[in-house]
């Protein structure tokens, strides 16, 4: 099987994984709770992280993997910083007063 082959089939689970990520969209916007709207909101940034993947594999440019470990980094920090937020109401910590 040759390079050329694999093509469609990025393209193809790229378009599923952004209609997918629009089905989460729309449950981060009507979630019935805040947990449910992070959540969704992770897995918004998850499924982004594996679109710019495959898209960096798609077009053989390798800028499109480091783009996409940035925004999965700080997608998983603000994630953090979220639930956080949620469980305690504020964001410091005992270390700072």
């Amino acid at each position: 099987m040759n390079e050329w082959s694999l093509i469609p089939l990025f393209w193809g689970a790229l378009i599923f994984l952004l209609i997918n990520a629009f089905a989460c969209l729309w449950r981060g916007l009507a979630g019935p709770t805040l947990p449910d709207r992070i959540l969704a909101a992770n897995v918004i940034g998850t499924k982004t992280m594996v679109v710019l993947v495959l898209l960096g594999l798609a077009r053989e440019q390798g800028i499109w993997l480091d783009v996409a470990l940035v925004y999965g980094l700080l997608s998983f920090t603000v994630t953090l910083v979220a639930g956080r937020l949620l469980e305690t109401g504020r964001l410091k910590g005992a270390w700072r007063q």
